[in-house]
Parts: structure tokens; sequence; C-alpha cells
């Protein structure tokens, strides 16, 4: 056996190490504090549509807004996430400063007035717009922007949704269809785990979820036994979230490529598509659809959210497909927001759906829904399933133990695999 050790590779690697903490670290933290600002801000603005409906039938209006700005002030900017996405397959012009504050006022236009919108791609573009302008001042060369551009990912991710491993895997895995780049991963977890940690620091939660089905399984001394009944099951419902991933990404282009054909004016499209969307909401006299929908409205307790869909009867049968739909034509539009949070609501929704069809657990069901819909929908299969863990086996030991990361697993590669390549990022490589 040939022992090997070469000093000089060590002092490189550490190196290496040391380099990516000074960058990343400081990043890490402003990106972190934008994206608090960010989340406290989405709060407020919800709060205030909840207690004034009537702001839904100015959504045109708001439309028109935001469309205009971008138009006058972001036109480099209006590619979002995949302009970040092709800057690091590909540098060029950069990613401007000014992304960051546009999508921040654009996100809030859209929450404010009712739109069908997310909050990750507001976080990844403020991350990817920060520490692109802390790159520039660093006069970085071309791969050390790649890696800077992917942090800023990974922190825009992982503090938005307080899943900091997530967020690492999650921005190296989402570039290239079938290859991760290591070489990122240490900048990513050193932003990703400050971005998280100042956001929190800043006193700004994240939503609990849980999944009471673990307690009522029995485990076995020598760990985890798999119920293979429910294995199938799971794999069944994996199937109806790889095809609504493609139903969701498919349908977004198409709406893209039909206003672009229809209205030739940029900045109308997004007035057109709130009239669509306040239409929608006449046309189903429910308004459940709007917004976020992570939490309820306090003036309608019943409402159909995220929350609501762990528990027995918390959605209808086509909860998920409206949702879809009013968040397709949103983003579709050109509202500005983003895609992921959405594409939680609908799995989640599916997933109520499907286990009281397949009789199996519903908050399991949902659980997985939300992860798999989402893996099919960015092809990130390993970052959605340790988002499971993330989210729903924080602090629960007993949903570890219970084989639920191996239903996590089945649900998010079968999604991921049945999906082909569908993606809701243009800028996605295969």
């Amino acid at each position: 056996m040939t022992f090997r050790w070469d000093f000089r590779e060590h002092v490189s690697l550490g190196t290496f190490v040391f380099k990516w903490l000074a960058i990343c670290v400081p990043s890490g933290v402003v990106v972190g504090s934008a994206v608090a600002l960010f989340l406290w801000l989405l709060d407020r603005v919800t709060e205030l549509h909840w207690h004034n409906p009537w702001l839904l039938y100015l959504l045109p209006l708001a439309g028109l807004t935001s469309g205009y700005l971008y138009h006058r002030f972001g036109q480099s900017t209006e590619a979002g996430n995949n302009l970040i996405m092709d800057q690091i397959h590909e540098p060029g012009g950069g990613v401007p400063t000014r992304m960051a504050p546009l999508v921040l006022i654009g996100t809030l236009i859209t929450h404010l007035f009712g739109g069908s919108a997310g909050r990750e791609g507001t976080a990844v573009q403020m991350g990817g717009s920060l520490v692109a302008t802390f790159g520039r001042w660093l006069k970085l060369n071309e791969s050390d922007t790649r890696i800077l551009l992917t942090s800023g990912i990974a922190a825009g991710f992982g503090a938005v949704f307080g899943t900091p491993l997530t967020g690492a895997i999650f921005a190296i895995e989402v570039l290239t269809i079938g290859r991760m780049s290591y070489t990122a991963l240490i900048p990513c977890l050193i932003a990703s785990i400050v971005g998280d940690q100042v956001t929190t620091a800043w006193g700004v939660g994240h939503t609990p979820y849980q999944v009471a089905w673990a307690a009522s399984v029995s485990e076995t001394a020598s760990g985890m036994r798999l119920d293979w009944k429910l294995t199938s099951k799971v794999a069944i419902a994996a199937v109806c979230f790889g095809l609504t991933s493609v139903l969701f990404a498919q349908l977004t282009h198409g709406i893209v490529r039909v206003f672009k054909r229809s209205i030739a004016i940029p900045w109308l499209r997004p007035a057109v598509g709130g009239i669509l969307v306040i239409l929608l909401t006449i046309a189903l006299r429910d308004r459940d659809y709007l917004g976020l929908g992570v939490n309820a409205n306090p003036n309608t307790p019943d409402a159909v959210t995220i929350q609501s869909c762990f528990l027995v009867g918390g959605a209808a049968m086509f909860s998920w497909w409206w949702k879809l739909l009013f968040t397709a034509v949103t983003v579709g539009s050109g509202f500005k927001g983003g895609e992921v949070t959405p594409l939680f609501f609908v799995g989640a929704a599916m997933g109520n759906v499907l286990g009281q069809l397949l009789d199996a657990p519903v908050d399991l069901m949902a659980a997985l829904g939300f992860v798999a819909v989402f893996a099919g929908a960015t092809n990130t299969p390993l970052a959605c399933t340790i988002m499971a863990i993330e989210l729903f086996a924080h602090g629960n030991g007993s949903l570890l133990g219970s084989g639920f990361v191996v239903y996590a697993a089945i649900a998010c590669f079968l999604s991921w695999f049945l999906s082909g390549n569908s993606s809701i990022y243009r800028a996605q490589r295969i």
C-alpha cells in the first residue's frame, strides 16, 4: 500500500477554505440581512392585503406599474434567476446591483395586490445581485465569480426557507441536470449557513410543519421498518407529483410565449395577467389561491393553505390545480416573486387528495408532495430530499426512524425522473 501525503496540496486546500471564509461570511451576512428585511416586509404587505381585500381589484394597475418599472430601469435584470444561472455558465455582462431592489419592490407589489407568487426567486436574485456587487469590488476572476454567484444562490435559498444544507446542495444541483460541481460546495455551505443564521438573528422565523404520522409507526430494535404497501402508494403518488411538475413548467412557459406573441408592449403583459387573476377569483368565488398561501387569512380561517393540507379535509379535490393555474398566470404574465412556495402548495394539496384516495396518511403524503413536485419542477431531487429532513424531521427523531427519509427519497427521485428534462428554469443545462 502506497502512502501519499502532499503538504503543498493541503496548504492549497486550507488556503481555499480560508479565502472563501473571508469572502462568504460577510456576503452571507449581507444576504441574510436582506432576506430578513424581505421576509418582514412580505409579512406586512400580506397582512395589509388580508385586511384590505379590495386591493385585488388594483392588481392590473399594480402589474402595469411593476412592468413599467422593469421596462424603464431593469431590462437587463428581467431574466431573473435565469440571468444568474447564465452568468455562472458563461460569465459576461454580470448581474447588476439594481436587480436586488427591483425584485424586492416588484415582489412586494405582487403580494400586496394579491398575485399568486412565491419568495424564492426574490431571495435568490437578491443574493446573486448582492454577491455579484461584492465580487466586482474584489475584482475576482471568472472562476471565482462563478463560485461566488453560486454561493449567492445558496445564501438566498437557505435563508428564505431556513434550510441551510438544502440551500448549499440546491445551488450546485440546479445549474446542470446530471452533473454537480463540488468546487463551490464549501463556499455555498458557508454562505448558506451564515445567511440562515443571520436571518434568524434578526428575529425572522420560518413556518414550522408537523407530520404526526410517525407517532403511530412502530419501530424495531434493529432500526426502521418500511411498510411495503405504503411504499407502493408513495411510488404511485410520485408519478402524479412528477407529471404535475411538468404541467406547471410547461403551462407557465406556454403563457409566457402567448403573452409575448399577443402583447407587443412588455409592461402591459402583467396588467392583462392581473385582469385574468381577478376573473379567475370571481369565477371561483374563492380567494384561497391568491398570495403566498402558507398561512390562512385570520378573517377566513378555513381557507386552503399549505398548513391546512397536512390535515384530513384540508384541501379540495382540485385545490392543487387552481393554485397551479393562478401561479402560472401570475408569474407567466410578468409579475415578480417566485414559483417555489406555490409549488409547495400544489404538491401539499395534491398529496392531501392522494392520501385520501390511496388510503395513506394524509400528512405524510402532503409532506412528500410538498418536496416532490418541487424536485420535478427544478430537477433537484437530492436537495429536495434533504429539504424534507430539514423541514419535517427537524427535532423529530421518531420521524427519522420511521422510514420517512426513504419515502421522501422515493417521492423526490421518482418525481424528478418522470418529469424528464422539463424545468421552470430556462437557463438550466442538461
